[in-house]
């Protein structure tokens, strides 16, 4: 076999066993599907309106509760991660005659297929609701291919911080840290109804560029500012950025990790 058929045959490999996980522990699966269902009824009829949001609040909500999505449920990654790490089992796979970086690739095409599952489903359930997406298939194609690639992104931020936490015990500690970034996002709420300086900092959030982005695919444009007219360019912007800093940290880490 070729180098790239080997590592291509590895990584189907490494997917294949993540996927196994499923079936061996279901619940886990129900939970990352059920979470974002539960976030979108209590926000949208718990919580009541989001400030500063004119007409219907749900058209806005569904785009914000996508975004935050991506963000949340990358524990499981990083807490399967520092389990292979601390068991042995990536010491083992070092020892056969595979690619390395196929265990890191594998964990994270089982993660992008849940992640495109929990996204269809969610979308599936706010138009049941009464979601209103007026930008048609295509935009609705690009709009999942733009929540998709911020997932990738942070995906990666998630296995380069389980590499330094290196014990699952910590990444309860570490995943609190998604909570602030995720919520002072326009996932809930308009800028407009915030302080000028807490405003500024939301509008240039990853998450916030992403969400507005689906807003803007789906007929629901947000603008007044730079970040919200430019939401597209940097939902793309963003994720690339992120990727480009936290993926060879990642791969250098694992790399370092036999040494």
């Amino acid at each position: 076999m070729t180098s790239t058929s080997m590592f291509l045959s590895d990584s189907w490999t490494m997917t294949r066993r993540e996927l196994a996980r499923w079936a061996r522990m279901p619940w886990q699966v129900v939970i990352a599907l059920v979470f974002p269902v539960m976030m979108l009824f209590v926000f949208a009829y718990l919580m009541g309106g989001g400030r500063g949001i004119q007409g219907d609040y749900l058209t806005y909500l569904m785009p914000g509760i996508l975004a935050l999505t991506v963000a949340f449920g990358l524990e499981s990654t990083m807490t399967y991660v520092t389990q292979d790490l601390n068991r042995g089992v990536i010491d083992r796979f070092r020892s056969l005659p595979m690619a390395d970086s196929a265990v890191l690739v594998g964990r994270s095409l089982a993660d992008m297929l849940e992640s495109t599952v929990s996204l269809l489903l969610l979308a599936g359930i706010g138009l049941a609701l009464g979601w209103s997406w007026d930008g048609g298939a295509p935009a609705f194609a690009a709009g999942l291919g733009l929540l998709l690639l911020m997932r990738f992104a942070m995906l990666w931020i998630g296995i380069h911080l389980a590499m330094v936490a290196g014990r699952p015990e910590l990444i309860q500690a570490v995943q609190i840290l998604v909570w602030p970034v995720s919520f002072l996002s326009t996932a809930f709420a308009s800028p407009d109804s915030m302080p000028g300086w807490l405003g500024a900092a939301v509008e240039w959030n990853p998450l916030s560029a992403t969400a507005n982005a689906v807003r803007d695919l789906g007929g629901l444009p947000v603008g007044g500012s730079w970040p919200a007219d430019h939401a597209v360019l940097l939902a793309v912007v963003w994720p690339l950025v992120l990727l480009a800093t936290f993926f060879p940290l990642a791969v250098g880490r694992f790399r370092r990790l036999s040494q």
